[in-house]
């Protein structure tokens, strides 16, 4: 497959997936992702979207123009469905909502993030310092501090910050049915990408709207979030499982094409965090102790890339995701953990039991 092929799917315009489903990828300012999908539901009434995008002129254009393809305005849609928090999925639905009738519903386990965006918001960054300690990362802090004033590459970051004030029209908790015109969809929590997570699962028709849970392209990251929980890693792999006990469906996720199975997708992810697991114990098994310099001596990227290659968003997120993989291994009793008087933590080998 040729870089043109594998973009493709980020490529401006609408695709009609059948059944009055549409795909309408909207334009990212992240070159790693290119663009993210928005799920248009239309029934002749109206129009229900899964996900929103980013609150940028060029994304609302966009939709507008996705929107008018199919046959509807912006002031015709009823419901944004948002799988989580991001700013890429939720900033243009916060937006939109302000002078459209639109409604915006989110996963209740969002909660938690909603909040701590505020508080970075409004110029917290203590979290955040706390963070890179813990990580053993305090040499990323002088680069990072350049980022957004010093708060970190956190959701809430850029010139979205008034619309994390209010909160979503709707929270929905696992297992809500929506009932719409057209369909029933079944809001399914699927905690690690972020805590508050959410799938929406169309059982009759077989198709599964992922959101960041299950990607075609590439492992999504894990825990980035400012209301970050050290059983990240651990909640997502259960998440996978649970996936995998739903039946098999059309894989629809927010980047990357539309593909036929997600239960094939998941059992490679499956793989890749297993394979990932093991690099991790055996780095720390060398001698590597914090997250920060575990992460350094594994490789990144379906390119096998060196730690120092990546960018340095790419090293933060390395680091934090490193540090998810070895609390998957404390809780499965192969790793210990213990916290420097600096707020470091380091990880050595479980002694055998006895």
């Amino acid at each position: 497959m040729t870089a043109a092929d594998q973009h493709a799917w980020a490529e401006p315009g609408v695709e009609d997936l059948g059944g009055g489903v549409y795909r309408i990828p909207l334009p990212l300012p992240i070159n790693a992702l290119r663009a993210v999908n928005v799920y248009a539901l239309a029934d002749g009434d109206g129009v229900d979207l899964i996900d929103a995008g980013i609150a940028l002129v060029q994304a609302r254009e966009e939709l507008a123009k996705g929107l008018r393809r199919i046959g509807y305005e912006l002031g015709d849609i009823r419901n944004f469905f948002i799988t989580h928090i991001h700013v890429d999925h939720y900033s243009l639905a916060a937006e939109l909502r302000q002078t459209l009738p639109g409604v915006v519903a989110l996963g209740e386990g969002e909660r938690a993030n909603l909040i701590a965006i505020r508080e970075l918001a409004h110029g917290s960054r203590e979290r955040f310092a706390a963070d890179l300690r813990r990580l053993g990362a305090m040499e990323l802090a002088p680069r990072l501090a350049a980022l957004d004033g010093g708060r970190g590459p956190g959701p809430g970051a850029g010139p979205w910050e008034d619309l994390w004030d209010s909160e979503p029209d709707r929270w929905l908790t696992d297992g809500t049915d929506l009932d719409l015109r057209s369909r029933t969809l079944r809001a399914i929590h699927t905690p690690g990408h972020t805590r508050g997570h959410i799938v929406f699962h169309d059982a009759a028709a077989s198709v599964m709207f992922a959101g960041d849970h299950v990607l075609p392209h590439i492992t999504p990251s894990i825990g980035f979030e400012p209301a970050g929980s050290r059983r990240a890693l651990y909640d997502y792999l259960s998440s996978l499982r649970r996936t995998l006990a739903l039946p098999d469906a059309r894989l629809l996720p927010a980047h990357g094409p539309v593909t036929g199975s997600t239960h094939a997708r998941v059992a490679e992810l499956i793989a890749h965090h297993d394979d990932r697991l093991e690099q991790t114990r055996a780095a720390v098994q060398a001698g590597h102790a914090t997250a920060y310099d575990v992460a350094k001596a594994i490789r990144w990227t379906r390119r096998h890339r060196a730690f120092g290659d990546l960018d340095l968003l790419g090293q933060f997120l390395a680091a934090n995701e490193t540090a998810a993989h070895l609390e998957v291994l404390v809780i499965r009793g192969q790793l210990t953990r213990e916290t420097s008087a600096d707020g470091t933590d380091r990880y050595q080998v479980a002694a055998p039991a006895a």
